[in-house]
């Protein structure tokens, strides 16, 4: 019962943490907003109605207020996410081993890094991607990009790249963990690779090949350093001392039940040991 009354309070904590940030979110939707139409501002496409201005557009009356709610709630939980992930830390952390502890430091301390620069890497790319398929377009013809489709774009493409980030990250732990060899993970080393061009080219909204490729490229470059980790933590286990038992050199002496045990099978036969009856 006390465990479900923590949680409560941790999660009535975190919500309000939310709640503030996006209030604050609400407030910085202009310049947020900027960042993230920039990579569109930049091609030509988005200029066919002005010159002077970028054009994205809107088909439905609440369309300009939800896109400014889900602006607002993704800013509130990327200002609000040092309190919340502490509440969830804090809450499981008393269950946890010291040694769990340390793995868990280790992973989010680079796990964060990680999501951050796939997700940089993203927001690089994402005017390529779409300079590529707005290209297709007849010169007789003007793309009316709604903010709807642009912002799911830009967010599905910043969440693959930086999660993709993450995969090579689960080799180095599982291997930590005792789960995945080395060895194994070079005799799948070519499934893998394959298996990542082809999660790339999946994975991105556009499909492009140059997206593809930006997504795929750095992924192989992590999972290599991943495997090296994997390979040297595996080299540095095997040489380590392994703990051998102490026998004792002297024989003890037998104990009063095995004396008697011997006692018994010297007045008894082979057949009468297994049918457990003494000889008369």
């Amino acid at each position: 019962m006390d465990h479900l009354r923590e949680l409560r309070n941790r999660l009535i904590k975190a919500v309000l943490a939310f709640a503030v940030g996006a209030v604050l979110g609400w407030l910085l939707f202009d310049p947020v907003w900027d960042f993230l139409k920039q990579p569109y501002c930049s091609l030509p496409q988005s200029h066919v109605v002005d010159k002077d201005q970028c054009s994205l557009f809107v088909n439905g009356i609440f369309s300009s207020f939800f896109l400014k709610l889900k602006i607002s709630c993704i800013i509130g939980g990327v200002v609000s996410s040092p309190f919340w992930l502490y509440q969830l830390w804090a809450f499981v952390a008393p269950g946890l081993y010291q040694r769990e502890r340390r793995w868990t430091y280790v992973f989010l301390g680079a796990a964060v890094p990680l999501f951050f620069v796939g997700t940089a890497l993203a927001y690089l790319t994402v005017d390529k991607g779409l300079a590529i398929f707005l290209g297709f377009v007849a010169d007789d013809v003007k793309p009316l990009i709604t903010v709807d489709s642009y912002l799911s774009y830009v967010l599905t493409m910043l969440l693959v790249f930086g999660l993709t980030f993450e995969l090579p990250l689960f080799v180095v732990v599982l291997n930590m963990a005792g789960v995945l060899s080395s060895s194994r993970i070079r005799r799948s080393q070519r499934l893998i690779l394959f298996g990542i061009f082809v999660f790339a080219a999946v994975a991105t909204p556009s499909a492009d090949p140059f997206t593809m490729l930006a997504l795929a490229l750095p992924t192989v470059l992590l999972f290599e350093i991943a495997a090296l980790l994997a390979f040297l933590n595996d080299r540095r286990r095997a040489a380590a001392p392994t703990r051998t038992r102490a026998w004792p050199t002297t024989r003890s002496r037998p104990s009063t039940s095995s004396r008697s045990t011997r006692s018994w099978r010297r007045a008894t036969g082979p057949a009468d040991w297994v049918s457990g009856r003494s000889k008369p």
